[in-house]
């Protein structure tokens, strides 16, 4: 496999990809996809993908052979050794007619294609755990509040990484262009260090729920703190103690968003800790109140964030770990 290449794992085999314009993935967004990072050729959490294949493949009821895969993605895995594989997976090519939407007789069988990207899997530090793995941890950002807003599907879409994804691709157009005016103008300067690294977004319902390319966590001050906005964390926030060092929060993924398999890994991880995850809403009033807040994904791992631009223009700042 050339670096950089598309192949199609199933059914063809692994032969160079050719997308008929009757791909419902293409034609519909019937699919969905998962990206791994790769390290001295092992497939960073290999147990957390393969559930995510079966419960993908469930909900929208596609048959794969999960254990079979696993075996290609893995011999893959090693010929790469490092850096990343993205799979995608739809339903299997059908005669798109108008609009089409029911799959015919056979619409349970899938195409599975694959991406081999050689790269650097790089980290500030990394977060030891307890059975030998590590979560990497990125260099301190900061973070803006995008006005796009991204959609609330029904179950069982709902915290599925599926190939419709529109709306993440508008906030992250937000975002990049606000990236680009801020290095024009050279505003935020004294506000916002270091660079601007992630959008918070909201659900159609107003709720904040994750980034444009990433889950989020959060902590909030206890009641008898005061209200500014811009004080310190009193916790010691090494980076041995960064994810056990006081409560953390998540939105929940019921009505919208993606259940990344890295937000996974860290609500398994403290849930035998003092303060396991909590599940819940991050709403308008919460914002100032913020005493830590990360980004997360499989490929970067955590990503803390220094700060967070309000809509307001308020600037709610955490101490750097």
């Amino acid at each position: 496999m050339s670096p950089n290449s598309w192949i199609c794992l199933h059914p063809s085999g692994a032969t160079e990809a050719k997308l008929s314009l009757d791909n419902r993935g293409l034609a519909y967004g019937d699919g969905f996809f998962t990206t791994m990072g790769v390290i001295d050729g092992q497939i960073l959490w290999l147990d957390y993908h393969q559930q995510r294949l079966v419960s993908h493949a469930t909900a929208l009821q596609l048959q794969l052979d999960s254990q079979s895969l696993l075996a290609m993605l893995k011999t893959h895995a090693k010929q790469l050794q490092q850096g990343m594989l993205k799979l995608i997976v739809t339903r299997a090519e059908q005669e798109v007619r108008g609009y089409g939407y029911t799959p015919n007789i056979g619409g349970s069988a899938c195409e599975i294609w694959l991406k081999s990207t050689p790269m650097a899997i790089t980290t500030a530090q990394s977060l030891p755990l307890a059975n030998n793995q590590f979560i990497p941890l990125q260099p301190a950002a900061s973070a803006i509040c995008l006005s796009s807003q991204i959609a609330c599907l029904p179950p069982p879409l709902s915290g599925l990484k599926s190939l419709n994804h529109l709306d993440n691709v508008l906030a992250s157009g937000e975002l990049n262009a606000i990236k680009a005016q801020a290095i024009e103008a050279k505003t935020w300067q004294d506000n916002i260090k270091p660079s601007i690294a992630e959008g918070l977004l909201r659900d159609m319902s107003g709720l904040w729920v994750e980034g444009t390319m990433s889950n989020v966590f959060y902590q909030l001050v206890e009641a008898s703190v005061a209200k500014s906005s811009n004080r310190p964390h009193s916790q010691n926030n090494s980076s041995s103690n960064y994810l056990s060092t006081g409560q953390w929060y998540t939105p929940s993924m019921a009505q919208s968003g993606v259940a990344g398999v890295m937000r996974q890994v860290i609500i398994d991880t403290l849930s035998t800790r003092n303060n396991p995850v909590i599940i819940r809403s991050l709403q308008d009033d919460d914002l100032p109140h913020l005493s830590q807040l990360f980004f997360c994904n499989a490929l970067r791992g955590i990503m803390p964030m220094t700060s967070l631009r309000l809509f307001s223009g308020e600037v709610v700042s955490f101490e750097a770990i």
